[in-house]
């Protein structure tokens, strides 16, 4: 039964989070959204993302998952907080024009830079949150946040966790992107159809396959198109 049938839920014991960041990388299907959700849940999140504030629901699809983790937490409370899901942070950008419709206190969006993210593309809305509403002294949960970047903003968006790491915030992010997982003061956990190992960012399937294909890319397509 879902999720339980899933490679790092048959075989999950314990996961110990880096101080600063933690990247959750896989191929698909191992449960790295999943497993993502049910702890950003756990922790009071929406489950389509957001800050512990959001309280809305598009389509009700998350697993049940957030109530069979036991979370251990440290003195460190943060300040701040953010759940970034990539397939549904639109429905977020949604709800907060919903909330600037309404009358009383100053709109939503000027916490995201002032311009509704609606209005910007997908990658730019995301860029929007990780400068703006980021604010440093938090904790954020990003799920694929590479889905809507190129990879010059995907380098920007390393030079912004650094950043943020620096003013004392903790990422814990799952993602199939090589720049991504560049980041050197960080753990990488992969998921396997064998469970949850540590490892390097040169160890990654992820890394593998994009060093093999720029590499030697004439004969990966040449056995590709056989």
């Amino acid at each position: 039964m879902f999720p339980f049938h899933l490679p790092i839920i048959k075989f999950f014991e314990e996961m110990v989070f880096h101080p600063n960041v933690t990247f959750i990388v896989g191929e698909n299907a191992m449960g790295k959204s999943t497993l993502l959700e049910g702890i950003a849940i756990a922790l009071g999140f929406n489950p389509e993302g957001g800050t512990k504030n959001f309280n809305f629901s598009n389509y009700d699809s998350h697993s049940d998952l957030d109530q069979y983790l036991r979370l251990a937490k440290g003195v460190y409370k943060p300040k701040d907080s953010f759940f970034l899901r990539a397939e549904t942070f639109y429905n977020v950008a949604t709800h907060i024009e919903e909330l600037d419709k309404e009358p009383g206190g100053p709109p939503v969006k000027n916490s995201f830079g002032g311009e509704s993210l609606r209005k910007q593309s997908h990658g730019e809305s995301f860029f929007a949150a990780f400068n703006n509403r980021f604010q440093g002294k938090g904790l954020y949960i990003l799920d694929e946040p590479e889905a809507a970047l190129s990879p010059l903003r995907q380098l920007s968006m390393l030079r912004r966790i650094h950043e943020l790491v620096h003013q004392e915030s903790q990422f814990i992010i799952s993602t199939h992107s090589p720049i991504i997982m560049a980041y050197s003061d960080a753990k990488v956990l992969q998921l396997t159809e064998e469970g949850m190992k540590e490892t390097k960012l040169e160890a990654t399937d992820h890394y593998t396959v994009m060093q093999q294909f720029f590499e030697e890319r004439g004969r990966v397509l040449h056995h590709l198109f056989r």
